[in-house]
């Protein structure tokens, strides 16, 4: 029950983070004009760096003591093999389907979905193990 819940509060965060790689995404591929392949690397690490505060926060609970650069920057690695599914998903997407203004938006969310359950795995057992035992 309480992985359950610790999943769906997973799932939630991580639509919010969606929200925020999608804005940051559109904001470089319109402001800054560049490639929906280049734009998704700082959309991603600006979208990583946000679900990490609040899965430490609400998610997991960390503990405030835990040293918190250390912390995020394990959640940064571990997201990364999620971020693996993600991007290749992504990118397939991107290259596959017509060139139109919502493909990069479908080709996110798929990609999202793709590394969901990977990136709530390696969460929940590497990153956040010891806020849990205490």
């Amino acid at each position: 029950m309480i992985r359950r819940s610790r999943f769906i509060r997973f799932a939630i965060v991580g639509t919010a983070g969606f929200v925020v790689d999608a804005a940051v995404l559109y904001a470089l591929l319109t402001l800054v004009d560049a490639g929906p392949l280049t734009a998704r690397i700082p959309s991603f690490l600006c979208a990583a760096t946000f679900t990490w505060a609040l899965n430490r926060r609400w998610t997991f609970a960390a503990p405030r003591e835990e040293r918190q650069l250390r912390q995020w920057g394990a959640y940064t690695l571990a997201m990364v093999c999620g971020a693996a599914v993600n991007y290749g998903c992504y990118a397939l997407m991107v290259i596959a389907l017509p060139d139109l203004p919502a493909t990069p938006l479908a080709a996110l969310a798929a990609g999202s979905l793709a590394g969901l359950a990977v990136n709530f795995a390696l969460a929940e057992r590497v990153v956040f193990v010891s806020s849990r035992a205490r």
